[in-house]
């Protein structure tokens, strides 16, 4: 696996760039231990060879207090290196973070269908943990190990040619070795990073079915296939590991053999009265240094054998495009919207590869006719007006809001929103005019304010309170154990369903959208609460354009217009009152025997 120095140098280039006076310092700082590393055994040498020739007192003191200064500041310098360093790392894998995690959230919704969450945390996360030491220490600490090096051979070169070549060509050696064994490993600890990924997408989407797993006796195989990816995740873990020690091995039989070597030369040197002995020991002592740079190079080679193979999958990541693109060039305006759909067909392409994805064969092309979910859809719907949409179960309905949300693009014909083609209105903006509420709503553990204004802090309490009044729900919020500062456990625990549409409802009027899509909302109310959710429902469209999907007749008596809908194609489309006079009609029939009947 080759990941081109582009992409590494790209990476260092977004992220360290802010944060290039943090790197600046922690350059400093490192040059300056080096420094003082160099200077501790010059001093040693000083000591050892006044000894041997009994020199003062005095001066055997000064030596040794600088001894101990220089030692004592090379580790603080050392620490306050680290301290620099950690913050550099944490500054840039964040914002690497947020800039990845704002990328997925813009990918298709078929990107999404194919990744669990468990698996996207991996990827966001676990990869991006495994870049912290390379953006916070690989290029500044290679680079002065690389210099400690170089300033040790040219130390020994001064004391000795024979010793600054020998040194010389053991060095070279290493670096050859350590990066025959990096390119080794790359691939391993990818297939590893992969492994891991897969296994905490299974941990999250089994934890989240729990209820229906014990409920249903389950937990057998489900305890089957967690020992099976555990056992993929250690063959992985191991293949990738051994590799690694397979580098820690060989530089320690290099540093063994270098330590040999200094030994020798230093020995026999000294046996032919070519050096002191404070020299011999200071050739050993430099050799010596040598071990430790090499063995920090060693380990960031490990460390950049882990960041390859994650720097792969975050720009694998980010090279994946959404096929829902902006162009904008135009602006909804405010008020009720006017829908407008002319000949749209759609089918779903979730086994489809993303932009930036291999493609295969069995995912080639696009949808045939019978794959179709909607088939040639045209209808208009004026503004302030509210359509009625009924049909059986996989008849399209939600697959039409969909599209008017660009979750999805159609794969013919156009889309308008006030006579603008909404391919042309920044997402934002789209998603700001149009409102939604499902039967699933998604509550955060947080407090009820929170979940109302999804922590836009910029809504305060004056306005929240305005809407709820609007909307009939102000005395139901009042009579909650703590109002708005309520806390709701995970999932919205300890609100019941129809309660939780109550907010979802408030959370689209805070936004005072033109466009209102209720998708089932009412399907899973709980009669305490459906009266409030009526009178909701009434306040929040007046003055706005509505598409009702509905379950219930009494839910969709409230609309203007009718449209049924089966196998993707409008069979019905008219006003209510019209459609409901009408005995040869389907919402006629519908009548006399009841919706959840007659569409099953």
């Amino acid at each position: 696996m080759h990941v081109p120095i582009a992409h590494y140098r790209g990476l260092l280039g977004t992220y360290l760039r802010p944060q290039r006076l943090r790197v600046g310092l922690l350059a400093l700082l490192l040059f300056s231990s080096i420094g003082l590393q160099l200077l501790n055994p010059q001093v040693i040498r000083y000591f050892i060879d006044t000894t041997q020739a009994r020199g003062p007192q005095q001066t055997l003191f000064g030596a040794a207090l600088l001894f101990i200064v220089v030692g004592l500041a090379q580790r603080g310098i050392a620490l306050a290196a680290f301290y620099v360093g950690a913050n550099v790392g944490w500054a840039t894998t964040n914002a690497l973070r947020a800039d990845l995690t704002r990328h997925c959230l813009r990918l298709d919704m078929s990107f999404h269908k194919r990744r669990t969450p468990g698996e996207l945390i991996e990827r966001i996360d676990g990869d991006i943990t495994a870049l912290a030491n390379f953006f916070s220490r690989f290029v500044v600490h290679v680079a002065g190990n690389a210099l400690l090096i170089v300033a040790v051979l040219l130390l020994l070169f001064r004391e000795d040619w024979r010793v600054g070549i020998g040194l010389t060509l053991y060095t070279a050696i290493t670096f050859v070795a350590l990066g025959a064994v990096q390119n080794l490993a790359v691939g391993r600890w990818a297939a590893q990073r992969q492994a891991s990924a897969e296994f905490f997408g299974f941990l999250e989407e089994r934890i989240s079915g729990t209820e229906d797993i014990r409920a249903n006796g389950a937990e057998p195989y489900i305890m089957r296939c967690l020992s099976q990816l555990l056992r993929v995740r250690l063959q992985r873990e191991r293949a990738a590991q051994l590799v690694s020690n397979l580098t820690f091995a060989i530089t320690n039989v290099l540093f063994v053999i270098g330590y040999a070597l200094g030994l020798a030369i230093g020995a026999y040197l000294y046996a032919q009265g070519a050096v002191s002995i404070g020299t011999a020991y200071l050739i050993v002592f430099y050799i010596g240094m040598l071990a430790s740079p090499l063995e920090h190079i060693r380990e960031q080679v490990a460390d950049l054998q882990r960041a390859t193979a994650s720097i792969q999958r975050v720009q694998e990541l980010f090279g994946i495009q959404p096929h829902v693109r902006e162009q904008i060039a135009a602006a909804l305006p405010g008020g009720a919207l006017a829908v407008a759909f002319e000949e749209v067909s759609f089918g779903y392409h979730d086994d489809q590869p993303a932009n930036g994805e291999p493609a295969t064969k069995s995912t080639a092309g696009s949808p045939t006719t019978d794959e179709l979910v909607l088939r040639a859809v045209s209808f208009q719907l004026q503004p302030g007006k509210v359509l009625g949409l009924l049909g059986r179960t996989g008849s399209g309905k939600t697959t039409l809001t969909r599209l008017i949300f660009r979750l999805y693009d159609p794969d013919s014909g156009a889309l308008c929103l006030d006579g603008i083609n909404i391919r042309d209105v920044a997402l934002d903006d789209l998603r700001a005019r149009v409102g939604m509420v499902t039967q699933e709503v998604q509550l955060f553990q947080a407090s009820i304010r929170d979940n109302l204004t999804l922590f836009n802090t910029r809504i305060d309490d004056a306005r929240i309170e305005r809407a709820l009044t609007k909307l009939g729900l102000w005395e139901w919020i009042q009579s909650l154990p703590a109002g708005l500062d309520t806390q709701l456990a995970a999932g919205g625990q300890g609100l019941s369903a129809g309660e939780a549409q109550l907010l979802a409802f408030t959370r689209v009027f805070l936004n005072d959208p033109g466009l209102i899509i209720l998708d089932e909302a009412s399907s899973r109310l709980d009669p305490l609460t459906e009266h409030l959710l009526e009178r909701a429902i009434a306040r929040l469209l007046v003055g706005r354009t509505g598409i009702i999907i509905a379950h219930r007749l009494r839910t969709v008596q409230r609309a203007d217009d009718i449209m049924i809908m089966e196998q993707g194609r409008i069979i019905e489309h008219g006003r209510r009152e019209a459609l409901a006079s009408d005995h040869t009609s389907r919402f006629y029939e519908l009548l006399q025997v009841g919706l959840e009947e007659a569409l099953v």
